[in-house]
C-alpha cells in the first residue's frame, strides 16, 4: 500500500476541518444594540409654597402630601391632594406651588415618560406670630358697616 495515497486524503480531511474551524472561530456575533439606560425623574426648580397668612396667624402647620404626575415635558400635568394637612389653605398653597415646579423627565429606552410620585410639602407651624397678623386682628375687631 502506498503511504502517499492514504495520507493525501487524511491531509485533505485535516485541512478541511481546519478551514471549517478557522471560519467558525473567525465569526463573531454582532454586538447587540444596547438600549439607553433608564433615568429617573429629577427635580430642577422647586420654589417653596407661600405660607398662608391666616394659617400662620392661627399657628397652623402640617404636611400636605400631593400626588403629582409629571409629563414628558417635565411639568406637572396633575397635582391632587393625596393626604391633607388638616388645613385647606395649606393644602391649596401646596398644590399651587407644586404646579409651578419643573423637572427633568424620567426616560425609558431613551424616550421621556410620564411618572407619578407622592410629594410631601411641609408647613412647620411658625414659632413667632408674624407681624402682619396684627393688622388682621384689627380688621376682625372692626364692626362691619
Amino acid at each position: 500500500m502506498n503511504t502517499h495515497t492514504v495520507s493525501r486524503p487524511l491531509r485533505l480531511l485535516a485541512l478541511s476541518c481546519l478551514a471549517v474551524l478557522a471560519a467558525a472561530c473567525g465569526e463573531q456575533a454582532a454586538p447587540e444594540a444596547t438600549a439607553p439606560a433608564a433615568t429617573e425623574l429629577t427635580a430642577l426648580q422647586t420654589p417653596p409654597p407661600q405660607y398662608p397668612l391666616e394659617a400662620a396667624c392661627s399657628g397652623h402647620g402640617g404636611v400636605s402630601t400631593l400626588k403629582v404626575t409629571v409629563g414628558t415635558a417635565g411639568t406637572p400635568t396633575e397635582v391632587v391632594v393625596a393626604k391633607g394637612s388638616g388645613n385647606a389653605a395649606l393644602d391649596d398653597a401646596a398644590v399651587a406651588a407644586v404646579k409651578q415646579w419643573t423637572f427633568k423627565p424620567a426616560t425609558r429606552g431613551g424616550q421621556p415618560v410620564a411618572q407619578t410620585l407622592n410629594v410631601p410639602v411641609n408647613f412647620p407651624a411658625p414659632q413667632v406670630r408674624p407681624d402682619a397678623c396684627f393688622s388682621l386682628d384689627e380688621k376682625a375687631k372692626t364692626p362691619a358697616q
